[in-house]
């Protein structure tokens, strides 16, 4: 039985399977049979020759048998002669890596052969790979060597449902290419798309729906909203446990801190329950967990017990769990959007939707017929939740983006061929940052250190620092701190038992001067104990963040001879490290007023975040590497620095007037003269 706090809690059961397809397919013989159908010969009013795919197959099958199918056909289509590629391209890491090793695994050949991946800072290619999985970003940056892609004969957009930023930016791009290239072959495939609206984007581009090889899943709701879908998720999770037959269970949560309570609280009932019920396993999975516990979720669940996977929507599309046959979906997500007036991201949870919806779902009919238990009702998904999630170009800062259209010739970036077009106030505020920071000159076009930024694979302003560090001879530390940064706020590990432990072993890696110095010190050390997970383990500091660190800053140190930028070190001269960054990041500034930190142009009010060195000091002036809206406006990854510097790296965009303090003037000691006095 459950125990007496937990209220069960009430479902019902719509007699339409909405997921419910065709059945399994019996064989690879039958899916090779539908792939055929995606290459007809196209359409002659179809000028752009694109076929828009709405397959309603999973991500992994769809991801492995079609473009394998392509090359199995090279002999008699040719897709691969005379050196020509095919590139399938993916929004998550993660999927790009795991797709090509499956499809790698099947073809019987070795990772990087004729089948590769290839994301940022990490290339698992050769001369030899005709099938190359890669993000959208590395798309993106081969047209830049490429602008005609002449060197793929197929290129296929998956998960485009998703609509990630570069996605949005590939469509425009391929659509181009397309119509001057009619050999070029273009498939754009997803799960849940507005197939019509694609199909009228791409020149009415032919539409092929594909079986899938999914089982029924039978969908739930409740019959009352619930005050706390934390609280529901354990609820229910213990009654799925102790009421239904044999099956893994995934929970969907919006976060770290969700994930982790909810763990705790499953395990607490869970021992208070002890032998009363079977063994249940609870497995989180999220970002910022070592790689050795993300490896858990995969391992097979032990006889007579259940294993739990509390993850974060990574396990929508990217990641494929074997066992799952319930799917708990609390109808919440954390959504990233940007407000160009401030220049501050927030991170809020937000109702997903029914795109979402139904992709959680599709997780339960994976291996068998599977149950899906929403937490809500059905009008709630009827009518509530919007019908797909709003693409992310109109809800993220443009800076990286502008940059690369420029450098790809494209100027009149508002009659860009955008699926959905970015805000207006975001484009030009990309375009003044860009300004600001050398990129572009006053009719907008690149400069010659603008070229250079557009060739280093991370964010304009990362980029302007690490080419202002020859300057002030500190390349060698620059790039260090650029690859810290680029890992995410992923560096220390946190656990809940040994927090204490935890917070004394990042406090004695603080450095006078902020939170990049510590970031710094960390790399310098973990170097100097020859690259050592031990050393990682003992003072909580994750080892694959650590490792992925140091493959950014050797990609970053071979592309420093590209944009001529010789490596020098400072020996210990952090006062050259901080301007060298804030040559970079003058733009993100703030100062100490009466009433707390202000910005220094927005007059915005932020607050240091708790988890930064200088979170107990309170130093004049600040530069930060990111403002972020959590339950404040935090600056995260913060510096101090002087205000003299800004006029020193930024004349153009700060006057002296400006960085005058207004409450450090003193009236006058003497009293003024009376007017009688002054005759």
């Amino acid at each position: 039985m459950l125990p007496p706090r937990s209220p069960s809690i009430s479902w019902c059961w719509r007699k339409r399977r909405p997921l419910s397809l065709s059945g399994p397919l019996s064989s690879r013989a039958t899916r090779s049979h539908q792939a055929h159908r995606l290459h007809p010969r196209p359409s002659r009013r179809s000028p752009c020759r694109l076929s828009a795919a709405a397959s309603q197959c999973f991500h992994s099958a769809r991801s492995s048998w079609l473009p394998l199918l392509i090359i199995r056909s090279s002999s008699s289509r040719g897709y691969t002669k005379k050196g020509m590629k095919i590139a399938c391209t993916q929004p998550r890491r993660v999927a790009a890596m795991s797709v090509a090793a499956r499809v790698a695994r099947e073809m019987g050949v070795k990772l990087g052969n004729e089948v590769g991946y290839s994301i940022r800072f990490e290339d698992c290619t050769s001369e030899r790979t005709v099938l190359r999985y890669m993000t959208d970003g590395m798309l993106l940056r081969e047209f830049l060597s490429e602008p005609d892609l002449a060197s793929y004969s197929v290129v296929m957009v998956d998960e485009a449902h998703e609509r990630t930023l570069h996605t949005d930016i590939l469509f425009g791009l391929i659509k181009d290419v397309a119509r001057f290239r009619p050999e070029l072959k273009v498939l754009v495939a997803s799960a849940t798309l507005d197939t019509a609206r694609f199909s009228t984007f791409f020149d009415d581009a032919p539409v092929f729906r594909i079986p899938g090889r999914r089982f029924p899943v039978d969908i739930f709701y409740t019959k009352a909203p619930e005050a706390d879908y934390l609280e529901a998720c354990v609820v229910s999770v213990l009654q799925i446990h102790v009421t239904q037959p044999p099956g893994d269970i995934l929970v969907f949560l919006t976060g770290q801190e969700e994930i982790e309570a909810a763990c705790e609280m499953l395990q607490d009932r869970c021992r208070r329950l002890g032998s009363k019920i079977r063994e249940l396993l609870v497995l989180p999975i999220y970002a910022n967990l070592p790689s050795d516990m993300q490896a858990r979720i995969f391992q097979p669940t032990p006889p007579g017990a259940r294993k739990v996977v509390v993850a974060t929507n990574i396990a929508e599309t990217s990641l494929t769990i074997e066992g799952i046959i319930y799917v708990l979906d609390p109808g919440f997500c954390k959504q990233k959007s940007y407000n160009p007036r401030t220049g501050m991201e927030s991170l809020t949870v937000t109702p997903c939707s029914k795109a979402s919806a139904n992709q959680r779902a599709g997780r339960a009919g994976r291996v068998a017929a599977g149950k899906c238990f929403r937490l809500y009702t059905a009008w709630a998904y009827q009518h509530e939740l919007e019908e797909t999630t709003v693409p992310e170009i109109q809800r993220t800062s443009l800076g990286n983006v502008v940059l690369l259209l420029k450098s790809l010739g494209i100027h009149d970036l508002m009659h860009f061929d955008f699926l959905d077009p970015p805000p207006y106030e975001t484009l030009l505020l990309a375009l003044e940052q860009l300004y600001a920071l050398g990129a572009l000159n006053h009719l907008g076009e690149l400069t010659t250190s603008g070229r250079k930024m557009a060739e280093l694979p991370v964010d304009p302003m990362l980029s302007k620092m690490i080419l202002a560090s020859e300057k002030y001879s500190c390349s060698e530390e620059i790039l260090t701190v650029a690859a810290m940064l680029s890992v995410n706020n992923s560096i220390f590990y946190r656990p809940k038992d040994k927090v204490v432990h935890a917070d004394n072993a990042r406090v004695n890696f603080f450095l006078p001067g902020g939170d990049h110095l510590v970031l710094l010190n960390v790399y310098t050390q973990w170097a100097e104990s020859g690259y050592s997970s031990q050393w990682c383990y003992e003072n909580f500091v994750q080892f694959r963040s650590m490792r992925r660190a140091r493959d950014v800053r050797e990609q970053l140190e071979g592309l420093l001879e590209r944009v001529e930028v010789g490596l020098s070190s400072c020996q210990g001269d952090y006062i050259r490290v901080r301007k060298a960054i804030t040559a970079g990041y003058f733009y993100h500034t703030a100062r100490l007023t009466r009433s707390g930190y202000r910005t220094v142009k927005q007059q915005q009010t932020v607050f240091i975040h708790p988890n930064s060195s200088l979170f107990e000091e309170q130093p004049r002036w600040l530069l930060y590497h990111e403002l972020v809206l959590t339950t404040k406006e935090f600056m995260r990854q913060v510096l101090e620095i002087e205000s003299s510097w800004l006029l020193e790296v930024a004349p153009h965009y700060y006057k002296a007037k400006e960085l005058e303090d207004p409450h450090s003037k003193k009236m006058p000691k003497k009293i003024g003269k009376t007017r009688e006095e002054l005759g």
